[in-house]
C-alpha cells in the first residue's frame, strides 16, 4: 500500500527551469515553461513502494541515517533562518569539512531534511554543517548568497572544534548547488564574509545557466527581464575557480543536464580545473536520495563526492 499523500514530506526542489541557455531544445518535456514543485514519492525512487510502503523516502533516508549530527540549531547569523547542525565521524581525526547546502527554489527547505546527507558523510570521515539560508519572500538575491557565505565562514572558524581541518568544501544540491557555484566562482561574498577559498565544490543537479527567466517568482528573486547576467554562475568563470566535481542526471527535467555541461565546458575551456558525470536514467531527486541508504543503487553520488573530496585536484585533473 502507498503512503498517503498527506503524509509524505515534501523534497524542495528547484523548479523546472526555462530558457535558451538551460533547455535542451531536443529533448526537453513539452511542459518545460510550466513551473511547479514536486513530491519525492517512492515510485520516484526507483519503485519501492512494496519494500517501503509504510514510509515516505525521505522519513526512510533520515530513519536510516547514522546518527552522527552532534550539534543543532547553533547560531551563523541572527534570527531563525541563520542556524546550522553539525554533524561529526566517530574519530576524531582531522577530517574534511563539508559545508551542504539543500535546494528548494530559493523560496523552500530546511536543514532537518537532510539529517541523511550529513550522517552518510560524517560515517564516512567528514564533518559536515547544513546551514540553512533566508529565502524569499523575506529575501531576495543575493541575500541568500550572503548568508551562505556565512555558514561557510563559520564552519572555517569553528570546524575544527569538531575535528575538522583545512579549508571546507562547498557542496549542494539544485538551489544549493547555485548557491555553492557562485560562492565558488564569484568569490567576493566569501572575502566580505572572511572566509577561505573552498577547497572544492561538488554541484549536484544545480541550475548555473538559465536566463532568460519565464516565471514571475523567479524574476521578483532574482530581478526582472532582463535579468542581469551576473546572476548566473556561467558568467563568473575565469579559470581561478577551486576544483569542482560537477554531477547530474540524464532525466533531470527539473534542471536539465545541460547546465553541468555547459558550466564545465566553459570552466574547462578558460583552464580552471573542474569534473563532470552524468548519471544515466537518474533524475533530479534521485541523484540527492543516493546518497543515503537504501537508495545508493540508484547513483555513485556519494561514492564519487567522497572521492573527490579525498583528492579534488587529481579528480578534476583526471577529467581534463
Amino acid at each position: 500500500m502507498w503512503c498517503r499523500r498527506e503524509n509524505l514530506l515534501v523534497i524542495p526542489v528547484s523548479r523546472p527551469i526555462s530558457g535558451p541557455m538551460a533547455i535542451d531544445t531536443d529533448t526537453a518535456p513539452p511542459t518545460r515553461g510550466r513551473i511547479g514543485r514536486r513530491i519525492l514519492t517512492l515510485g520516484g525512487l526507483g519503485g519501492l513502494g512494496a519494500a517501503l510502503s509504510a514510509c515516505s523516502p525521505l522519513k526512510v533516508l533520515n530513519g536510516l541515517a547514522p546518527g552522527r549530527r552532534v550539534a543543532q540549531g547553533l547560531p551563523f547569523g541572527a534570527g531563525p533562518r541563520r542556524t546550522l547542525d553539525v554533524y561529526s565521524p566517530a574519530r576524531r581525526d582531522p577530517a574534511p569539512i563539508v559545508v551542504f547546502f539543500y535546494g528548494g527554489s530559493w523560496d523552500s527547505g530546511a536543514k532537518e531534511m537532510y539529517r541523511f546527507v550529513g550522517g552518510a558523510l560524517a560515517a564516512r570521515g567528514c564533518v559536515v554543517v547544513i546551514p540553512d539560508y533566508r529565502v524569499y519572500p523575506a529575501v531576495r538575491y543575493p541575500d541568500f548568497l550572503e548568508d551562505c557565505a556565512a555558514a561557510f565562514a563559520w564552519a572555517a572558524t569553528n570546524g575544527h572544534a569538531y575535528g575538522g581541518a583545512g579549508s571546507p568544501f562547498l557542496m549542494g544540491h539544485s538551489a544549493g548547488a547555485y548557491n555553492a557555484a557562485m560562492l565558488s566562482l564569484q568569490t567576493d561574498y566569501l572575502a566580505a564574509a572572511g572566509a577561505p577559498v573552498p577547497a572544492g565544490m561538488i554541484g549536484l543537479a544545480g541550475p548555473y545557466d538559465f536566463l532568460p527567466l519565464h516565471d514571475a517568482e523567479l524574476e521578483k528573486i532574482f530581478g526582472p527581464n532582463p535579468t542581469p547576467p551576473a546572476t548566473q554562475p556561467i558568467n563568473h568563470v575565469d579559470g581561478r575557480n577551486p576544483p569542482m566535481l560537477l554531477l547530474a542526471g540524464t532525466k533531470d527535467t527539473d534542471v536539465l543536464p545541460r547546465n553541468t555541461t555547459r558550466l564545465a565546458a566553459r570552466i574547462r575551456a578558460a583552464g580552471g580545473p573542474v569534473a563532470d558525470r552524468l548519471y544515466p536514467g537518474v533524475d533530479h531527486r534521485e541523484i540527492v536520495g543516493a546518497i543515503g541508504q537504501p537508495f545508493r543503487f540508484l547513483a555513485p553520488t556519494l561514492r564519487d563526492s567522497l572521492a573527490f573530496i579525498a583528492d579534488p585536484a587529481s579528480v578534476a585533473r583526471r577529467a581534463a
